[in-house]
């Protein structure tokens, strides 16, 4: 084939009738399969404000979290207006369900509850409703909501408050009200926020009472709240003040009439009292006579249809209402009471098979419903999107907020008759589908967000997981959700699989995945305002990446720490670096003890926050009390601002020193003064130390002294005109003073005891003469010293000091001499 022409023009490959042009391919609908010579689809990546913080999401090696910069904080957040709060309502309102329409249901008995709502949110008061399961209370909420339409600045918002915290529903009550993309307040700035916020708030499906519920409403002084929950939820404290409003089962008469109009015929009497046995035994449940509806729609359609539902060839052969049961394709006996009582499995079997599978995925999930849009890959038919509509038809779905969920009872019963057995398989494989679709490119975080519930309860139900490779599918699932859940600002869900994942790695022995979920997890703390739990998860973190040699994640989990200490107003974490894994920032390699007097202003400075740039250390361990600390490295000094700070208290160490040595060889020239029997040795210069004799072999004719006055034993040491630091970085105080009584000649004049070692003659061809010094025990000594004259008569001339010796011991001469000496000694 010709490589410039692929193929022949009239098959149309070379048109440009879809835009496409010679030469061009079309696109590849999975993102994921790039063309051949195009990149791969990178990581996504995330940047969102987070009160004072800056997160980037990094789903490779952990968010990254830092102080927002300035320029890039939020101004104040807009209010939606009405028409986008109603754009905003549609757009999380669940979907449709496709097939036809399902018959619109009037609100029966419910006119006095209806009232009594809508003139206690009126006047600005909160109520508390409360009904069983099935009782219509989401209904009653609809009406509600029509009816307060107009009552407040803000609205009315509609929120879910199922598997949802008080601060889950004060964050969705701020984002109902303001339009904030990519930016989640602190709580000091979410609860400034909503407390101007006046707005009727319709709060269905409440899982919190007592103080949760009173902090809550403290929250908001200006929202009128009317709470739907069951009775098993925790009720409010004493001295709240909602209004409680109960819900009861609907009459006989009115039960009767739902089921017409849900029939849409009247009712024989065989099927009135069908129905009024059902209202006793159901208590008049408005749920229990929409699904006993959906039975005696499918009663008719078998009536008239004996093979209605032999189209899907999967209809069970001991259905009790099969075509083979009835009498002359006309006669259907009607459900038992315990069938009207728990229809779901009837009710399921006269389904299609999509809808059977898609109920078997529900109870292995935990009743959670997946969207219509997974349910085609989910059960492996393309037409499988219409089993939503069936199972809403039939009453077995409720709302849950953005979604759909089984309704109340629906899951027991199915187990009860066996869709659970296999809900171990079934949830593996809406693991595996989810941890594919959450971390396409192509879906955006908001979606998975709003597909939280479904993914958390399939991640869930695998941990702790009997089977192979249960735990390393959640781990994976957990590892491309989370990321999801963090930029959709669904924290709630984020929090919950990072803790499912972190125990689902440490089972599946998954180090790195662990490591990164305690990261994540650390991260999140901080955001929170937990800072101890934050340097608990990222100390562990940073110790398993440490050992997986993983040098990436360790630094942003060092970032991450060393943001914490700042913000906790603590200091520095102490974290061991592995070997080759030093940060590459300047350090000193000598570590230097700093004076008294000067480090308590070195540590002031240092331990104040950082506030340009989060810094990134890596210490070591501190060495024993005792021991020289040399050779170790600055673990204090860190931060934007830590070589100015070792440049400054070197310049100081610097000064202070060679005031020192100044004020040394001072007053070692006024004793001179004292006793002129006492020569003082000249200084060393640096050329001579290639000419000075080690100190461990003692010269000829030379004797060690004995114990000088005041001291224990003669040690060796410095000449007294030599003044060097200690090892503690402090210099030796002098322990006699000018008034004091002149020392032996054995001392010097800061109070040690003089060399014994053996010093450099001045001249080499002048001879030393010995000198006896006297000592408190009279034992004689002999020590090598210059004599004055020789020092006199030919002078040294290398070294700097010969010239002011040479004019004896005079005042003046000593003043110069350390005044020259100090500079060249510092």
């Amino acid at each position: 084939m010709d490589p410039t022409h692929r193929g022949p023009e009239e098959y149309g490959r070379d048109n440009g009738g879809f835009g496409e042009g010679p030469g061009r391919r079309r696109p590849a609908r999975d993102q994921l399969t790039p063309e051949p010579g195009q990149p791969t689809p990178q990581a996504r990546v995330v940047r969102l404000i987070s009160g004072d913080y800056l997160l980037t999401v990094n789903p490779i090696d952990g968010s990254e979290v830092e102080l927002c910069p300035p320029g890039e904080q939020p101004g104040p957040p807009a209010r939606r207006t009405a028409t986008g709060r109603a754009d905003r309502e549609r757009a999380t309102a669940p979907p449709v369900p496709p097939g036809p329409p399902a018959p619109q249901l009037p609100l029966l008995e419910r006119a006095q509850e209806r009232e009594r709502l809508v003139r206690l949110l009126a006047q600005g008061r909160s109520v508390r409703l409360t009904g069983p399961a099935g009782s219509g209370r989401t209904a009653l909420l609809d009406a509600v909501a029509a009816d307060c339409a107009d009552l407040a600045p803000d609205g009315v918002v509609r929120l879910s408050g199922y598997k949802r915290n008080a601060t889950e529903v004060l964050y969705g009550l701020f984002e109902a009200v303001h339009d904030a993309p990519l930016h989640r307040p602190d709580r000091t700035r979410l609860l400034d926020l909503v407390r101007s916020i006046g707005a009727v708030v319709l709060l269905d499906d409440l899982e919190f009472g007592g103080a949760a519920l009173e902090e809550l409403l403290d929250a908001t002084p200006e929202c009128a709240f009317l709470f739907a929950t069951v009775p098993d939820v925790a009720a409010p404290t004493t001295d709240s003040h909602l209004e409680e409003v109960f819900l009861a089962g609907l009459g006989r008469g009115a039960a009767v009439e739902l089921l017409e109009r849900a029939v849409e015929r009247p009712l024989t009497d065989e099927e009135a009292n069908w129905a009024g046995d059902l209202w006793f035994e159901s208590e008049g449940l408005p749920l229990r006579f929409v699904q006993a509806a959906a039975l005696l729609r499918q009663r008719d359609l078998l009536r008239t249809d004996p093979e209605a539902y032999g189209e899907y060839g999967d209809l069970p052969e001991d259905a009790p209402f099969g075509h083979d049961q009835a009498v002359d394709g006309v006669h259907i006996p009607l459900p038992s009471l315990g069938e009207g009582a728990a229809p779901a499995p009837l009710l399921a079997s006269r389904l299609s098979g999509a809808a059977r599978d898609t109920l078997r995925f529900a109870v292995a999930l935990g009743g959670e419903v997946p969207h219509q849009a997974h349910l085609p890959a989910l059960i492996g038919d393309t037409h499988a999107d219409a089993a939503l509509g069936e199972l809403a038809g039939c009453g077995l779905l409720s709302p849950a907020g953005a979604r759909y969920r089984l309704a109340a009872g629906v899951v027991t019963q199915l187990e009860a008759a066996g869709y659970g057995e296999d809900a171990t398989e079934r949830a593996r494989t809406a693991a595996q589908h989810y941890a594919w679709w959450a971390g396409h490119p192509s879906v955006t975080p908001e979606r998975v967000a709003a597909e939280g519930d479904a993914v958390v309860a399939a991640m869930a139900q695998l941990v702790p997981g009997d089977g192979a490779g249960q735990t390393s599918v959640a781990v994976l699932l957990a590892r491309s959700a989370t990321p999801a859940f963090a930029a959709g600002l669904h924290w709630g869900a984020w929090e919950k699989a990072l803790r499912i994942g972190q125990e689902a790695a440490r089972i599946a022995g998954e180090v790195a995945e662990e490591a990164y979920f305690h990261h994540e997890l650390g991260v999140l703390a901080l955001l929170a305002g937990n800072p101890d739990r934050a340097r608990a998860e990222l100390e562990t973190s940073i110790g398993m990446r440490g050992a997986l040699a993983d040098k990436s994640g360790a630094v942003a989990g060092r970032r991450a720490l060393a943001l914490v200490a700042d913000r906790a107003g603590g200091p520095l974490p102490v974290v061991l670096t592995p070997p080759g894994d030093e940060l590459p920032v300047p350090r000193a390699e000598e570590q230097t003890t700093p004076i008294v007097g000067v480090q308590p202003s070195v540590t002031q400075t240092l331990s104040r926050p950082y506030q340009d740039a989060t810094a990134v250390i890596s210490r070591q361990s501190a060495p024993a009390p005792g021991r020289n600390a040399r050779g170790g490295r600055f673990s204090v000094l860190a931060g934007a601002r830590r070589n100015l700070v070792a440049t400054a208290a070197g310049i100081l160490l610097t000064g202070v020193l060679g005031t020192v040595v100044a004020l040394g060889l001072t007053s070692g020239d006024d004793d001179v003064q004292g006793n002129q029997d006492v020569t003082t040795e000249q200084s060393q210069g640096p050329q001579d130390s290639e000419d000075e004799t080690p100190a461990d072999s003692p010269a000829d004719g030379a004797t060690p002294a004995g114990p000088a006055s005041g001291s224990g034993s003669a040690t060796p040491g410095p000449s007294s005109s030599e003044i060097t630091p200690s090892g503690s970085g402090t210099p030796s105080a002098d322990p006699t003073g000018p008034g004091d009584t002149p020392s032996s000649p054995d001392t010097s004049s800061s109070g040690r005891p003089s060399s014994h070692g053996p010093t450099k003659s001045p001249t080499p061809t002048k001879s030393t003469r010995p000198t006896k010094s006297p000592s408190p025990t009279d034992t004689p000594t002999e020590t090598e010293s210059p004599s004055p004259t020789d020092t006199a008569t030919e002078p040294e001339p290398s070294s700097p000091d010969t010239s002011d010796s040479a004019n004896g011991p005079s005042s003046s001469s000593s003043s110069a001499a350390s005044a020259d000496s100090g500079p060249a000694v510092a």
